[in-house]
């Protein structure tokens, strides 16, 4: 498949989230169905960073999990018919908040999908800044639209 760059309206055209809730600013490489790169360059401004913490701001641990799985995301509403649909997160382990991650900071993502089969998926996440990892997890996501059409109907 081929590769995808999406800039900030890329980005409102393959998912559901906006501001102040999207924590991508772009998403540099994806290959639909396999893996995607972005980045969430943060700014003093950032609306988490006034009360967490006053005097020592940083991302909470939440959102860096949530910029992943919007990252991871992306994977998945590439691929054919998934423009801008739905993708929830079912479950997430193995988290690492490896070090905290401040105002000024560029945290670059990077997530690869394990697994796709009847719209769930087993991905992995990672994120840096200058090249130092500072989180990662592994998580499953799922697409209520596809896990739909394999319901057991009754007669």
């Amino acid at each position: 498949m081929k590769k995808l760059c999406l800039d900030i309206n890329g980005l409102h055209e393959f998912q559901q989230n906006r501001h102040p809730y999207l924590l991508l600013d772009a998403a540099e490489e994806i290959i639909p169905g396999k893996s995607a790169k972005g980045f969430k360059q943060l700014k003093a401004d950032d609306w988490w960073f006034e009360v967490h913490f006053p005097g020592d701001p940083n991302m909470p641990g939440a959102l860096q999990i949530e910029a992943m799985v919007q990252l991871g995301a992306l994977m998945v509403t590439t691929l054919p018919g998934n423009k801008c649909k739905v993708v929830y997160l079912i479950s997430a382990n193995n988290l690492k908040l490896i070090k905290k991650i401040v105002p000024g900071d560029r945290l670059d993502l990077e997530t690869k999908l394990l697994s796709w089969n009847r719209g769930m998926g087993k991905c992995s996440g990672a994120g840096y800044v200058k090249g130092q990892k500072v989180c990662c997890i592994d998580f499953k996501i799922v697409m209520p639209h596809i896990l739909g059409e394999y319901k057991v109907k009754n007669n």
